[in-house]
């Protein structure tokens, strides 16, 4: 199986110290390696584990943090004292790392050999107070970190390991990356604007404008045998209706859709970006706002935020990076109206044109259609169902003193009926715990109307990125209550004033 981050990798670290012998190190050495090795071969866990050298002093400990913080390819580090190794020796490798941490508290037997046990047997096999030294010095150094507990061979285990490693690769994609906004955000909206700066500090994102007339000029720079294979494309892939295809009275719509979209892919090539932005107020000479591009663009992988909401755009890339390999996909998604039927309460969600197609099983239809706002021509889009199953909504707003991820775990379902008058992609969910629950646990956190949809990656791997990330998660899922929820809110305005400091 080829690992989703096969290029990636994620180093193992054992602790222990000179005390108990070459005899004993040697045993270690062995065990650990097995434990890496039993990691690395298991499908949970989606990238390269190496193993390190034990590690015995304070010195090495610095240089192990230090090198894995300046290799590119390292997305984390794992930890495990397999035997006590003192922990004042962790201060300065700890306080020194700044790649996400997973504390592995495990040992290398699954079950005691009661008869057997001798002290020698003891001294080997710590890790149930070694990891306890080790994580006391972690705590009060106030090290983000994530801690798995249990015997490698316990898939709950590998799996719970494989999410930190898709958090960690989420975080490692947005700090390289570079997102473009094509103009500037739509008029007078309150949520799509945020601190760009303290993004790049707390997410490692760039983001930055571009004037939409440079995208114009890519648009007509596009030649036609580049529109020539992007239309054979599109009609070998999907279900493209006949007025769109070669020879039918709207095709010259679909070619500009083709250019629309080599052009943004292009753009973004060249500046090495991986998420942009696009906005219906800010058009410039660009004949339709850009639909079936977007789509196409996300179903490759890109970050997506419409009307300018870059935020958006960069949890739609942190989501399709952790979700690699994983079944289902991300996409830009959007509350839009209500089914308040008592009991049966659902929400559609949509957007203009924007859904990405990595939601979907089925073959999309591509189609064109008014849109009645931009003051354009008619756009091309695709046109779905989003799959049924689980999945996760979250936003990401700048509460003025920090960033805020709102997360609802949801279970999407089909449409009560067919749509025949909505030709857009769109998805149908019922919310976690229920919908009023859900509505007002969500309003009262001032989460976003705009959010990314997963399929793939589940909460799980969000709060791994937000722990890593050191930013606010609120989580809303079957457990939740609305005072409760309004507690959380409360408590953790005065945490992160806390956490902060003056």
């Amino acid at each position: 199986m080829t690992k989703p981050y096969a290029d990636r990798e994620v180093w193992f670290f054992t602790g222990s110290q000179d005390l108990y012998g070459e005899d004993v190190l040697a045993q270690v050495a062995e065990q650990s390696q097995e434990v890496a090795r039993a990691l690395d071969a298991s499908d949970d866990v989606p990238v390269t584990v190496v193993w390190k050298p034990v590690l015995k002093d304070s010195a090495a400990i610095r240089r192990a943090m230090l090198d894995a913080n300046s290799d590119d390819k390292v997305l984390g580090v794992i930890t495990w004292m397999h035997t006590f190794s003192p922990a004042k020796m962790w201060i300065s490798g700890l306080d020194a790392l700044r790649k996400p941490l997973l504390h592995l508290h495990t040992q290398a037997n699954v079950e005691l050999p009661w008869s057997e046990i001798d002290m020698d047997f003891m001294n080997l096999n710590q890790a149930a107070h070694g990891d306890r030294e080790y994580a006391y010095i972690a705590t009060r150094l106030g090290v983000a970190r994530t801690t798995v507990v249990g015997h490698v061979s316990n898939p709950a285990v590998t799996r719970r390991v494989g999410t930190w490693v898709r958090g960690a690769a989420g975080w490692a994609a947005t700090h390289e990356l570079t997102l473009v906004r094509f103009g500037d955000n739509m008029r007078n909206v309150a949520v799509t604007e945020g601190d760009k700066t303290e993004a790049e500090l707390r997410f490692g994102v760039s983001v930055n404008t571009w004037g939409v007339n440079e995208l114009v000029a890519a648009v007509e720079a596009v030649d036609e045998a580049t529109v020539d294979a992007l239309v054979r494309e599109y009609e070998e892939r999907y279900d493209v209706a006949p007025e769109l295809r070669q020879g039918g009275d709207r095709h010259e719509s679909l070619r500009y859709a083709a250019r629309q979209e080599a052009a943004m892919e292009a753009f973004l090539t060249e500046r090495g970006a991986k998420a942009f932005t696009t906005n219906f107020e800010d058009l410039g000479a660009l004949r339709q706002l850009p639909g079936l591009a977007v789509q196409r663009l996300m179903e490759k992988g890109y970050g997506f935020g419409a009307e300018g909401d870059w935020k958006t755009a960069v949890l739609v890339r942190a989501a399709k990076v952790m979700g690699a390999g994983l079944p289902g996909g991300a996409s830009l998604m959007e509350d839009y109206t209500y089914d308040l039927t008592p009991g049966k309460e659902v929400i559609l969600g949509a957007h203009m044109l924007e859904v990405c197609p990595t939601l979907t099983t089925s073959t999309p239809r591509i189609e064109i259609h008014p849109l009645g706002i931009g003051g354009k021509e008619d756009p091309v889009r695709m046109v779905f169902d989003t799959d049924p199953g689980e999945a996760v909504v979250v936003s990401l707003a700048d509460m003025r003193d920090r960033f805020r991820l709102t997360a609802n775990v949801v279970d999407v379902v089909a449409p009560a009926q067919e749509l025949p008058k909505l030709p857009v992609a769109r998805a149908v969910w019922q919310p976690r715990p229920d919908f009023a629950t859900s509505a007002e646990s969500w309003l009262t956190a001032g989460g976003a109307h705009h959010t990314v949809m997963s399929t793939a990656a589940g909460v799980e791997a969000f709060e791994v990125f937000a722990n890593i990330a050191r930013t606010e998660l609120l989580v809303i899922d079957e457990n939740t209550t609305r005072r409760g929820f309004a507690d959380q809110v409360r408590w953790n305005q005065v945490y992160y004033k806390l956490a902060e400091g003056l």
